[in-house]
């Protein structure tokens, strides 16, 4: 096991022919992240998400949702993060007066790996917790926009494994990867993603964007938005959702970046030609 797969046993199928091989396949285990915050001097805990992850990077996984989320906003929020129970735990501990909206965690509490976080059906909702449209003029060349593909599948180490993981990476504005993280969900590995740039306290990440192995949806583009990235590039097709949220609030939004061809569904105006 390389600690994002393992090797199974399996029937290899090639037309007629049965052959017994060793695999390698994704590792899916389960991710409880609990939160510690205070109330009226009183410290409370809530099971705040259940997450189906590959493992590692376990504690940016957490705080990089609670980002995501707008539940936290700044390391000076965060008092400790640690597992308990075992791996398939993470706690996050706030400091006394971070304010947190209990009622928002009690909405929209519930993840997995497939649908990732549920409960956001519209552009209002994002307003409602202060985010604002972006106001950077940060820019990136075409010619280090379409390079992004080639790296972030040489980056992919276990996806060469088990071509079954996601990958997401924060990138700067001369097409260079400075992140890169694998999930077995694509939401995943971008909250990964947001978490090791919460660490190193880079967020707001102004002059970054982000680059995703799949399609570009609502969810991925509303965690862009609150990281502050102010561009999101997907191999893959955006949603219609995605777009109105990229318009909305000034994001770049690129889609189908394969070879030395893309779409821009949004903010044109951050690719130099």
């Amino acid at each position: 096991m390389t600690g994002l797969s393992q090797l199974t046993s399996i029937a290899k199928m090639r037309g007629n022919l049965r052959e017994s091989v060793d695999d390698r396949v994704a590792i899916e285990e389960p991710l409880e992240i609990r939160l510690g915050y205070e109330v009226d001097g009183e410290r409370q805990t809530s099971s705040v998400s259940i997450t189906m992850r590959t493992p590692g990077h376990d504690e940016d996984l957490a705080t990089g949702f609670l980002v995501s989320e707008s539940i936290i906003r700044s390391t000076d929020d965060v008092a400790i993060v640690k597992p308990c129970k075992g791996d398939n735990t993470i706690r996050v501990e706030l400091e006394a007066g971070v304010n947190v909206d209990l009622e928002r965690l009690e909405r929209h509490f519930y993840t997995t790996s497939s649908c990732g976080v549920c409960g956001k059906a519209s552009l209002e909702a994002l307003s409602a917790v202060g985010i604002q449209a972006l106001t950077d003029n940060t820019q990136i060349a075409r010619n280090s926009l379409i390079r992004l593909p080639e790296q972030l599948r040489n980056a992919q180490a276990a996806f060469e494994e088990t071509g079954g993981l996601h990958a997401a990476a924060a990138f700067d504005p001369y097409g260079e990867l400075l992140i890169v993280r694998e999930d077995i969900g694509r939401h995943n590995a971008v909250d990964k993603v947001i978490g090791a740039l919460f660490a190193d306290g880079r967020l707001p990440a102004t002059q970054l964007g982000l680059m995703v192995s799949g399609r570009a949806s609502f969810e991925l583009m509303q965690k862009t938005l609150v990281a502050g990235m102010p561009m999101l590039a997907a191999i893959s097709a955006p949603s219609s959702l995605a777009v109105a949220l990229a318009r909305e609030f000034n994001v770049t939004l690129v889609g189908f970046l394969r070879g030395d061809t893309f779409n821009i569904y949004a903010g044109e105006e951050r690719i130099a030609t």
